[in-house]
Order: structure tokens, then C-alpha cells, then sequence
């Protein structure tokens, strides 16, 4: 079992920042790549950002230059730094961790940014 727990969501004006922090616990010693994923209502879950086991980074293109992923392997802890935000990076915001052969989900963090 693995447990993500997310914190950090909350509400922001255009322009501001904030950081998401995915806390895992469990077997996560099988844990390889970790990604941030998004949602609103009606539309399917994009996903944001994404490390590999390696340290490399990608992200989605909307989100380019503005957010940055990292991790801290001591914590066991992921981040999501969000800069520049925008009302359409309004969403549900999940951590997602890929072990013991399958995805595992956080609870997801609600972030609003406001006009």
C-alpha cells in the first residue's frame, strides 16, 4: 500500500504562487516516476508535470515556464511550485506516484485562481 497526502491548495489571485506539497508513505520503496495531475469538472484529469527516476522533468505545454516539480527523496515528499498562475489553472490538483506495478492516487487539493 502507498499513501499520497497533498497539501498546500488554496485560493490565489492571478498573478500569485502558490507550492503544492504530495507527502507518500508505505511501500514506497518501489516508487519510480511521480507526477501532478489536474482536473475541473467535466473534463478528463491532465496531466501537469511529471519526474522520472532519473530527476528529469516535463510538463504539460500550458504550464511551461510558469511551474516547477521537484522532489525531496529525504522526505519522501514531492512538490509542485506554481508561479504566474491563471484562472484556468483553477482545478482539483492530485499527486500521482507509479509503484508496485500500478498508479496511486492523493486525496487532490483545490486550487482557485481568482480574476
Amino acid at each position: 500500500q502507498v499513501q499520497l497526502v497533498e497539501s498546500g491548495g488554496g485560493l490565489v489571485q492571478t498573478g500569485g504562487s502558490l507550492r503544492l506539497s504530495c507527502a507518500a508513505s508505505g511501500s514506497i520503496r518501489s516508487c519510480n516516476t511521480k507526477a501532478w495531475y489536474r482536473q475541473v469538472p467535466g473534463k478528463e484529469r491532465e496531466l501537469v508535470a511529471i519526474i522520472l527516476s532519473d530527476g528529469t522533468t516535463r510538463y504539460v505545454d500550458s504550464v511551461k515556464g510558469r511551474f516547477t516539480m521537484s522532489r525531496d527523496n529525504a522526505r519522501n515528499t514531492v512538490y509542485l511550485q506554481m508561479n504566474s498562475l491563471k484562472p484556468e489553472d483553477t482545478a482539483v490538483y492530485y499527486c500521482n506516484n507509479f509503484c508496485l506495478g500500478r498508479s496511486w492516487w492523493g486525496q487532490g487539493t483545490q486550487v482557485t485562481v481568482s480574476s
